[in-house]
């Protein structure tokens, strides 16, 4: 089938050694605990050392912090092997493709070399604090402040939406050190959490989707940071975010692209099993029909991805490219898995068909990242 067959035309056998490495991987580490991890809320802890030992984190840092030297290309690869079994409990993207870039980017050689390597081990796990409970894709609203007292901030502010709130060893925090508005005035700090005073983990929130990601709240009540762990200049941080959140975006697009292919590769082989009427679901024009313009949109989210990963890598993708991207593949994500999900009828509709996760887990991929909204006002913004 077209789905199966399919290979990127930026792929080599490097790639697809680590394809058949993270295929190999999720299927016994990841698929046996999916249910499991959806009823806890959160992926064992050990199971990010698990994934350091398999040398799956932080891919794309620097050999000579920790990590495997290779490409966002590399990343790319394991987030869609993610993507084809459903897994929405990893927060892998998070930790490896976007907090550990922070720190490669922006961080002093003191810095790279005291949390790269933890976090290549799966000895730390990373984890972003932007977003507010009164404020979303609109970062230049951010309240949370940091005080400069002495050789230490004083961080006070919540975080909401937080993705490995609850294991998180490293948080970088977006706060405000200054006093001028919008974008400027704001820093990037990272707190190391262990036995950190005035730090507090809230609740886990009960989202939608993705049950098994560890999404919390976190609190900050004077709660002192070195001024030594904050990445580069003082109010630097809002033009840092800028330049990190193309990566973000397009990661978020791949998995999505992965998500939908996932979706269509799913119903094929229930529509060819299921009976109606006397004949398998497949005979119908209908069905026929909807899987192929299902293909169609696949294919063309994969063609957006195929053309901007490459880009990326070579350092060249601009940020209306990863926005265009992001909200494209989203959107293209939604629809196949709304669409693919009606073939199931009522068992569509049932936790235990991966379709309904599937479906569920989609819908935060059009918010997060910067909303879908968001992102088409900045592609129109460049023309």
């Amino acid at each position: 089938m077209i789905l199966d067959d399919y290979r990127a035309p930026w792929a080599n056998q490097e790639l697809d050694d680590l394809r058949e490495l993270a295929r190999t991987f999720v299927a016994k580490e990841v698929v046996p605990h999916q249910e499991r991890w959806a009823s806890e809320h959160q992926v064992d802890r050990d199971f990010w050392r698990t994934a350091g030992s398999a040398g799956l984190l932080c891919i794309s840092i620097p050999e000579e912090y920790g990590g495997g030297g290779a490409s966002f290309a590399h990343e790319a690869v394991l987030a869609e092997e993610q993507s084809r079994v459903g897994d929405d409990a990893w927060a892998n993207m998070v930790h490896s493709a976007i907090v550990a870039h922070y720190v490669a980017a922006f961080g002093t050689e003191e810095q790279k070399q005291r949390w790269l390597p933890g976090m290549a081990s799966g000895d730390l796990v990373g984890a972003i604090a932007m977003t507010e409970p009164g404020t979303g894709s609109d970062l230049q609203s951010i309240r949370t402040r940091a005080r400069r007292d002495g050789d230490h901030y004083v961080i006070d502010g919540a975080k909401t939406f937080i993705s490995n709130g609850t294991h998180c060893d490293l948080l970088i925090i977006v706060a405000r050190t200054g006093e001028e508005d919008g974008g400027k005035g704001l820093s990037l700090i990272v707190a190391e959490t262990e036995g950190l005073e005035g730090f507090e983990r809230g609740r886990v929130l009960d989202k939608m989707g993705q049950h098994g990601q560890d999404t919390r709240e976190l609190f900050f009540s004077g709660m002192q940071v070195p001024v030594g762990n904050r990445l580069g200049e003082e109010g630097r941080g809002f033009g840092q975010l800028m330049n990190q959140l193309p990566q973000e975006r397009l990661i978020i697009a791949v998995a999505a692209a992965a998500a939908a292919a996932a979706a269509v590769r799913e119903t094929v082989a229930y529509v060819k099993e299921r009976q109606a009427f006397g004949q398998n679901l497949m005979s119908f024009q209908n069905t026929r029909f909807v899987l192929a313009e299902c293909v169609a949109d696949v294919t063309a989210a994969r063609s957006m991805v195929d053309a901007f990963v490459p880009r990326h890598v070579a350092g060249e993708l601009d940020a209306a490219s990863a926005s265009m991207a992001k909200f494209f593949c989203t959107d293209v994500q939604n629809r196949v898995a709304d669409r693919c999900l009606q073939l199931f009828g009522g068992y569509g509709y049932m936790n235990e068909y991966p379709i309904a996760r599937m479906f569920t887990s989609a819908r935060v991929q059009k918010i997060y990242g910067g909303s879908n909204e968001i992102m088409k006002e900045l592609v129109a913004r460049s023309l």
